[in-house]
């Protein structure tokens, strides 16, 4: 009699909207990480392009069409900046009103992503960038080498498991995201 393979289970599909590259890197690295733990998610981390927010969230719902043939998503997110929110008060509400219909879940890194990564970053949680220049000066203090984007595998230069966990501390749709994937609570 034939031995039967083990069946793998199939992993949960996470869709994680990136506004831009440095978004996209940052999933990646928490694909990385999360892989070193289990192999119970695949986190579709999807290219937006940027723009406002009503635009992104609109590129999101096409691509989200585009992908679901391939299997249903557990998980919708999008990463976007708030540095663009109150210009177009409209857009914004629809925005969220889409979001909410197409069931996104917006993860807003206030003002930018370089103010969200440096939560992640020791000497980063205490200042609190109020603007995109701010944030882009305060953290090359922090990471003089620090080019946008940066690849995953430079980001983990300065940005593992303890480092997601801090920034989760402080950050709450990060908790969210980092739950929905079961990144775990210890290092």
């Amino acid at each position: 009699m034939a031995q039967r393979r083990p069946t793998i289970p199939q992993r949960r599909r996470i869709f994680l909207g990136c506004e831009g590259e440095s978004e996209r890197s940052y999933m990646e690295l928490l694909r990385r990480i999360v892989e070193q733990r289990h192999r119970k998610v695949h986190l579709d981390a999807v290219l937006l392009g940027g723009g406002d927010p009503l635009k992104m969230v609109e590129t999101a719902a096409v691509q989200h069409r585009r992908r679901v043939g391939r299997g249903q998503y557990v998980y919708r997110a999008i990463l976007l900046d708030a540095d663009k929110l109150g210009q177009a008060r409209e857009r914004d509400e629809r925005a969220d009103r889409l979001a909410a219909k197409e069931g996104f879940e917006l993860i807003w890194q206030e003002p930018c992503h370089e103010a969200f990564l440096m939560l992640h970053l020791a000497d980063g949680t205490v200042s609190r960038p109020q603007t995109t220049m701010d944030a882009n000066r305060a953290l090359r203090r922090l990471w003089p080498t620090y080019e946008k984007p940066l690849p995953a595998t430079r980001l983990a230069e300065r940005i593992d498991r303890p480092a997601v966990i801090r920034a989760r501390a402080i950050h709450a749709g990060l908790r969210i995201l980092l739950e929905k994937i079961d990144f775990g609570d210890d290092l």
